[in-house]
């Protein structure tokens, strides 16, 4: 027995060394792709913006936390296909099997590891992530803060301020400095308004709370639109626009966990604040339902019986009032609570999102061991450029269905779980009947459907060729 034991301890020790450089290695490949999606996709907005170099390097390594979270999931996928992938290509599987080691004990050292990599990443998802997030964001507003021009790219137009559209054609690295500026202001339906100017300054009010841009040398153009007849050219050597800086999120930080994002926090503080919002909806209920008692009252007897202080105070005025008044009253008081009823809903509903993901996520560790380990055993190679292929194609059907079930939970359309569970539940199912039919099936068998589809485009080229002859 205690040879069996030992004999099996060797084979797991050798299950997992087959695991450990494809994951060091896939890991490492997906967060230099990741990295390199985000060096060509911001250092264009970085770069030449008056930023030192350890701010830079400090967003992007506020930036890796994120990149973690999907890399890792994706590693182990990589992982347990090269490793079963290339015993199986060595016959190692076939010589386990022999010696009376079926494959569902072959897949419990990868389902242990991919257990321990899965608490690590909860824990990750709940310390580390909410804190990376919470200072990267802080850090963005300290830029903003210190340079307006941050988020304008020349040439582009910024649609950050709601109402306003600016395009510059030059900012400056050293200063808030514009030149060829062109605002569209759509805050006045009934007027189309342009302004032009040759350069500006733009700056912040002292609470961060209003954007001050400073034109100079320009014309403002305007033509109402009711009738299309009024059209004016307003030149001015020096114009000053004022308007609220919230499209740009210039708050200041705070450290208090309620003025952070959903993303800026852990599962438990995510669950007191649901807590929270639930409170406060029974309190809404309650009072819709107060109101509608008060509401049969009016309609029945003409008058209300004062069961809340808010009714109480004004049902003397009401004597002196029409029906038609109070049901108007009735009406607005209603509605108002049914709109906070809807918010708190819909705030409880993208809460509880976040809270499901942070766990959804690191459990993909261990649906993709058991996804991995049949199609491993199937492709029987162990080749990067296959496993990678795969690995690929899964993660993309994966990421694909959380993001849709996010949207359809926030929208109501799916229970917040069922959102964020929908892909693990499905790739789940398709493991385990994957890996039913690899352990009591043939396990030597080859996944050759690329040399079918080969042979297919093969055969019908030579039809094409013979038909053009």
């Amino acid at each position: 027995m205690a040879v069996f034991v030992y004999s099996i301890m060797i084979v797991f020790r050798h299950i997992l060394r087959a695991h450990v450089a494809p994951f060091i290695g896939a890991f490492c490949v997906t967060m230099f792709l990741f990295i390199l999606q985000f060096v060509m996709k911001f250092m264009d907005q970085l770069v030449g913006k008056g930023l030192s170099g350890a701010v830079i390097i400090e967003l992007v390594i506020l930036n890796l936390a994120w990149m973690v979270v999907l890399a890792v999931p994706m590693a182990v996928l990589v992982a347990t296909l090269m490793a079963f992938g290339g015993l199986s290509s060595n016959s190692e599987i076939t010589a386990m099997k022999a010696g009376g080691i079926s494959l569902y004990r072959m897949m419990v050292p990868a389902l242990i590891a991919a257990l321990v990599v899965t608490y690590a990443m909860v824990e990750f998802n709940n310390k580390v992530l909410p804190e990376a997030n919470h200072r990267l964001k802080t850090l963005m507003m300290d830029i903003r803060r210190k340079k307006p021009t941050f988020t304008l790219v020349p040439g582009l137009f910024s649609q950050d301020l709601p109402g306003y559209s600016i395009l510059v054609r030059k900012t400056f690295a050293n200063s808030n400095n514009l030149e060829g500026v062109i605002i569209y202001d759509d805050t006045d339906p009934n007027k189309n308004v342009m302004i032009s100017a040759r350069h500006g300054v733009l700056s912040f009010s002292p609470d961060y709370r209003n954007l001050i841009m400073d034109l100079y040398d320009g014309e403002i153009h305007q033509l109402n639109t009711t009738d299309f007849q009024s059209y004016r050219i307003i030149k001015f050597q020096r114009q000053r626009l004022v308007t609220k800086a919230e499209g740009f999120d210039f708050e200041r930080s705070s450290e208090n966990a309620f003025s952070r994002g959903q993303r800026e926090l852990s599962a438990g503080m995510m669950r007191y604040i649901v807590d929270s919002l639930r409170t406060e909806k029974a309190k809404i209920e309650k009072h819709i339902h107060r109101l509608n008692e008060e509401l049969a009252d009016e309609l029945l007897l003409g008058s209300v019986s004062p069961k809340s202080p808010d009714i109480a105070a004004w049902n003397q005025i009401n004597l002196y009032t029409s029906i038609g008044s109070r049901l108007m009253m009735f009406r607005n008081m209603l509605d108002m609570e049914y709109f906070s009823l809807r918010d708190k809903d819909t705030n409880i509903r993208q809460y509880m999102v976040e809270i499901h993901k942070k766990y959804s996520i690191p459990v993909a560790c261990l649906v993709f061991v058991l996804i991995g380990a049949p199609l491993g055993v199937m492709t029987r190679r162990g080749g990067f450029g296959m496993a990678g292929s795969l690995s690929l194609g899964f993660f993309l059907m994966y990421w694909a269905s959380l993001i849709g079930g996010e949207k359809l939970a926030d929208r109501e359309f799916i229970q917040p779980w069922l959102g964020m569970w929908i892909a693990n539940i499905v790739i789940g199912i398709l493991g385990i009947v994957l890996t039913i039919r690899m352990a009591h099936g043939n396990i030597e068998m080859q996944f050759d459907w690329w040399k079918r589809l080969k042979s297919f485009f093969s055969r019908r080229k030579i039809t094409q060729r013979q038909n053009v002859q």
